[in-house]
C-alpha cells in the first residue's frame, strides 16, 4: 500500500473515532482538531458515509451510525 493511502485511511479511522467519541460533531470541529483543509475532511466524510458508518442528521453535523465495525491497528 502507497503511504499516502495508509496515511489517509489512518486519518479516516481517527476522524470517525474521534466523531464515535464527542457523539455529534460539526464539520468545523474536525477542521479545528485535525488541522487539515475542509475540503479534505469532507473527502473523509464522504468515504465514511458511503461505508455507512457515518450520518448528517442537519448539514454539517455529523453522527456515527450504529454499524457495527472492527478495528484493527
Amino acid at each position: 500500500m502507497k503511504p499516502s493511502t495508509n496515511r489517509m485511511l489512518t486519518r479516516i479511522k481517527a476522524v470517525y473515532m474521534y466523531i464515535k467519541q464527542k457523539g455529534t460533531v460539526t464539520t468545523q470541529d474536525l477542521v479545528d482538531e485535525f488541522g487539515i483543509t475542509p475540503r479534505t475532511i469532507q473527502r473523509d466524510l464522504n468515504v465514511l458515509a458511503y461505508n455507512d458508518l457515518v450520518q448528517s442528521p442537519s448539514r454539517g453535523q455529523w453522527t456515527t451510525t450504529e454499524k457495527k465495525v472492527k478495528l484493527t491497528s
